[in-house]
């Protein structure tokens, strides 16, 4: 099952620029809506895979993984 994420998306002149709501930081421009929504699925998923390293690096040598839901 895929996580779902909230892109905020605007037309801005000749540029279409977007957001991911619950993740800071993660934010594209481009020429088309869809390049936009694609550059920001590329955008996110690299940037999940980042935190996920950082956070294991952070946490060292023992550590454990727990998954934790968010009721909607």
């Amino acid at each position: 099952m895929a996580t779902e994420y909230t892109a905020v998306i605007k037309q801005e002149g000749d540029w279409w620029i977007g957001w991911i709501e619950e993740v800071p930081g993660v934010n594209c421009q481009e020429r088309t809506r869809q390049e936009l929504i694609e550059t920001l699925r590329i955008t996110l998923k690299e940037a999940i895979e980042f935190n996920r390293q950082d956070a294991i690096a952070s946490a060292g040598a023992e550590y454990a993984e727990e998954k934790i839901a968010i009721p909607a």
